[in-house]
């Protein structure tokens, strides 16, 4: 099998680092250009150079809807748009007040929903087009220290099914991502503190911390980002033109379920 995005320009929205920075990097090795974006302006060149070719990057703050218009208005035409923004953070549901769970609510769901109607329409004209959604194993697995974490996740899952069918027969197709627990930059920083304590490596803390809170995983390890990216960029590519509405797994086999 042979990827080749020669000619497409993908946008990859919060892809300073982590599952998005892979995703931008694989997507740029296969031939697109890419579109960087995220909250910070250095952050966001510094991310350019990391990938250097033919990648240009946007910093937009992808919470609001005049963040995502600023993101629009500099993207230009697109035919690959790669959802994924996002935040998670642990609290229990009686200290998560309204303030959270819409902040939550504007970054996790309605940047995909503003970016996928902004720049779906394009797509359709073309007869070609791709929409990711990063969801999560949380859409189905809700946690129970997240809760408002999970609901947005399962929003995303029910978004990308409902736009795949809305977009029927136009060429362009939606599928949404199910990472399970992912070697991040954000999760090697916050398990390099117990791996010191411990003496353990960072994978070996990680595999203790995945049989904890995941003890269904069948890989018995964390995904790294690199591995999440490759399922993205398939479903990106002409490969998957068969494959739209489904929520596809990258989860380790977390989910125990058929």
């Amino acid at each position: 099998m042979k990827i080749d995005f020669t000619g497409k320009t993908a946008l990859v929205t919060g892809s300073t680092q982590g599952i998005g920075f892979a995703t931008a990097k694989l997507l740029q090795e296969s031939g697109a250009t890419v579109i960087v974006n995220g909250r910070s302006e250095e952050k966001t060149q510094q991310a350019v150079q990391r990938l250097g070719g033919n990648t240009r990057g946007i910093a937009a703050d992808l919470g609001s809807s005049e963040g995502c218009q600023a993101l629009v208005e500099a993207a230009g035409d697109v035919d690959i748009l790669v959802n994924n923004a996002g935040i998670f953070g642990m609290k229990d549901f009686f200290e998560t007040d309204d303030e959270v769970w819409d902040e939550y609510w504007q970054v996790n769901v309605m940047s995909a929903v503003r970016l996928s109607r902004a720049f779906a329409p394009a797509m359709m004209k073309k007869g070609w087009g791709r929409i990711v959604i990063l969801a999560s194993e949380s859409a189905f697995n809700i946690p129970y220290d997240m809760i408002h974490y999970g609901v947005t996740k399962t929003a995303d899952v029910s978004f990308a099914r409902g736009l795949a069918k809305r977009l029927a027969g136009t060429g362009v197709t939606v599928n949404s991502i199910l990472p399970g627990p992912t070697m991040s930059d954000g999760v090697e920083n916050m398990l390099s503190g117990p791996a010191k304590e411990s003496g353990k490596s960072i994978n070996e803390v990680a595999a203790d911390f995945v049989m904890q809170a995941r003890p269904s995983s069948i890989i018995q390890r964390m995904a790294s980002v690199e591995e999440v990216a490759n399922m993205i960029v398939y479903v990106c590519s002409d490969l998957s033109s068969a494959t739209t509405g489904a929520s596809l797994r990258v989860d380790g086999g977390v989910m125990d379920t058929l």
